[in-house]
């Protein structure tokens, strides 16, 4: 790959080597409890490069073509793509977890919520939150968006074949950040649907109308119980 990288060193975003140490353990720390891991694109100023001859992908994208294949949990294999370059740390999605994206303001509301919830900790997990004003709720993996947000433009659902920027990667805009780190969370992840269920009660206070709410509650589905 290095003739792909020939000119495009130089552009490559200035990040000192202690951060791009910092990306590859943050990386690894990740696959250690079990979530896979993927290289990212390098920012280079205002947009992001992989390496590919004639990729036309300016945003944020995966360094590999076959990313999905090659994500991985090993430490070693993670660390070795780390080793020269500053490459994004993205997280795919459906494998260890689902991820549930609002905007920020429906985020915050979602996240107090959540804190006060009589389910307790079965309902709270880890959160990020994008420079452009994203919020992610990382749940249980393989159970879809319920029938009020399917069509909600509020919500997007990360499943099988999407992914995620995770902390610290940098985009033009600014760096990645955990509102409630993995850490915070112990590691676990939150029902789905008790997650869904706090973000339809938000929505709905805050006057967004939702297509379903026509439907007859008993043809809800109903949250899981943990296992």
């Amino acid at each position: 790959m290095a003739h792909m990288w020939g000119n495009i060193g130089p552009r490559v975003a200035q990040l000192s080597p202690l951060e791009r140490v910092r990306l590859r353990r943050v990386a690894v720390r990740y696959a250690l409890h079990g979530w896979e891991v993927t290289p990212g694109a390098c920012l280079a100023r205002s947009r992001f490069v992989c390496g590919r001859a004639g990729c036309p992908t300016v945003g944020c994208h995966p360094a590999l073509v076959d990313w999905e294949h090659s994500a991985s949990a090993d430490p070693a294999r993670i660390a070795t793509w780390w080793r020269t370059r500053p490459h994004g740390v993205l997280l795919p999605t459906g494998r260890a977890f689902d991820v549930l994206e609002v905007p920020a303001h429906v985020g915050r509301d979602v996240l107090f919520a959540v804190q006060s919830h009589p389910a307790g900790p079965g309902v709270r997990g880890p959160v990020l939150s994008t420079p452009t004003g994203r919020w992610m709720f990382l749940v249980r993996p393989g159970d879809p968006l319920r029938p009020e947000l399917e069509h909600c433009f509020h919500v997007v659902r990360h499943g099988p074949g999407s992914w995620i920027p995770a902390p610290p990667t940098r985009l033009p805009e600014g760096a990645v950040r955990w509102v409630v780190a993995p850490e915070q969370a112990r590691w676990q992840l939150p029902d789905s649907y008790l997650v869904q269920n706090s973000l339809i009660a938000e929505l709905q206070a805050s006057g967004v109308p939702l297509a379903a709410e026509q439907l007859v509650p008993g043809h809800l589905p109903l949250p899981r119980r943990g296992g």
